[in-house]
C-alpha cells in the first residue's frame, strides 16, 4: 500500500513539475495559486472528516503570509525554504494555543469562533499602518539555496517548489487519514461517544486535525504571498476563509487529489468567468457551484470512491 501510494506520489510529481516546460507564466501562475490554495482546503478537509468546519482558515493562510513577508523585509530573509519553514512553525504555534479552545465546540459554533480568531486578525493588521494598514506589503522575489532566478526561471522555480510541497503534504496527509488516529476521526465524525468508551481522546483527535490545518494553512499562505508579491489582510477576511470552505466542499472528504483538482477547477472556472463574463463572473460561479454539489454530494472525491467500490 506504502509503495503505491509513493509511487503514485513520484508520478504526480513528474506530470505536473512537466507542466513548468509547457505551460505560459500566467497557467503556472495560476496553477501555483491553486495549488497553493488547495493545501489550505486540505486542512479544511481533515477537519471534516472530523465532523466539523473551519470557516476561519484565512487567519493562518494570513499569518503564514505576513510572517514571511515581514522575516523577508525586516531581517533580509529570501530563501523560500527557511520562509516556509519559519512560517509554518508560527502557524504550529498559534494553531497549538487555539486548537485545545477550538476542539471542544461543534457544529456553528466550531465555525464561528474560528471565523471570529480570522476577523479579529483582519481587524488588527488593518489599523497597524506601520505594517501597510490595508494597503499592505510587498515582498521581494524568493532565492532557493542562494539561487536567485529572474523572469520565467523563477517562474518555473516557484511552480515545480508548490508541486513538490503539494505532494509531500498530500502522501503524509494520506499517511495520517489512513492512521489510527486518522480513522478516529471519521469514528469521532458519527458517534463520539464510542469514541470515548474505546479509551481514545476526542479532544485530542480534533486538536491534531486543527493544528495540522494551522500549518498546511501557513504554507498555503508563504507560497501565495511569493507568488504575488504582496500580502494584505484581506488574506484573512471572511470571504478568503470562504472561498476555501467551497472548494474543501467541493472537493469532499474522500480523496486527498480532489482537493487539489477542486482548487484548480474553482481557479479556472472564476479566471475564465470574470474574463469572458466580467459583470456577472460571481453568479457564473455560483451555479458551476451548485451544478457540481447537486450532481456530486459528496465532492468530487466520490467519483474515485465509486470506481474502487469504497463506501468512504
Amino acid at each position: 500500500m506504502r509503495f503505491n501510494l509513493l509511487l503514485a506520489a513520484v508520478i504526480a510529481f513528474v506530470v505536473l513539475a512537466a507542466g513548468s516546460v509547457i505551460l505560459p507564466d500566467w497557467a503556472m501562475f495560476l496553477f501555483a495559486m491553486a495549488l497553493a490554495k488547495g493545501l489550505v482546503c486540505l486542512g479544511i478537509v481533515g477537519m471534516m472528516r472530523g465532523g466539523v468546519v473551519s470557516f476561519g482558515q484565512g487567519l493562518y493562510y494570513c499569518l503564514g503570509a505576513y510572517t514571511a513577508t515581514l522575516v523577508a523585509n525586516n531581517f533580509g530573509v529570501s530563501d523560500i525554504f527557511l520562509l516556509t519553514l519559519l512560517s509554518s512553525a508560527v502557524c504550529l504555534l498559534v494553531g497549538m494555543a487555539f486548537g485545545p479552545l477550538l476542539s471542544s465546540y461543534r457544529g456553528i459554533f466550531f465555525a464561528m469562533l474560528s471565523l471570529a480568531l480570522s476577523m479579529v486578525l483582519y481587524g488588527s493588521l488593518s489599523k497597524m499602518s506601520f505594517i501597510g494598514g490595508t494597503d499592505g506589503l510587498n515582498i521581494a522575489a524568493p532565492t532557493f539555496l542562494g539561487w536567485a532566478p529572474e523572469g520565467r526561471p523563477l517562474q518555473m522555480a516557484l511552480y515545480i517548489y508548490v508541486v513538490a510541497i503539494v505532494v509531500i503534504a498530500g502522501v503524509l496527509m494520506r499517511i495520517y487519514f489512513d492512521s489510527e488516529r486518522g480513522l478516529l476521526t471519521l469514528a469521532t465524525r458519527d458517534n463520539e461517544l464510542r469514541v470515548e468508551y474505546l479509551g481514545a481522546s476526542v479532544r485530542n483527535v480534533m486538536t491534531y486535525n486543527y493544528v495540522f490545518g494551522a500549518v498546511l494553512g501557513g504554507i498555503g499562505g508563504t507560497i501565495a504571498a511569493l507568488a504575488l508579491g504582496h500580502v494584505d489582510p484581506e488574506f484573512a477576511f471572511w470571504t478568503t476563509s470562504g472561498e476555501f470552505v467551497f472548494v474543501a466542499i467541493l472537493a469532499g472528504s474522500l480523496s486527498v487529489p480532489s482537493v487539489f483538482v477542486a482548487a484548480i477547477i474553482l481557479e479556472l472556472v472564476r479566471s475564465f468567468s470574470n474574463l469572458y463574463f466580467p459583470n456577472t463572473w460571481q453568479l457564473a460561479l455560483g451555479i458551476f457551484l451548485l451544478a457540481v454539489i447537486v450532481v456530486l454530494p459528496k465532492g468530487l472525491g466520490s467519483l474515485v470512491s465509486r470506481r474502487k467500490g469504497s463506501p468512504a
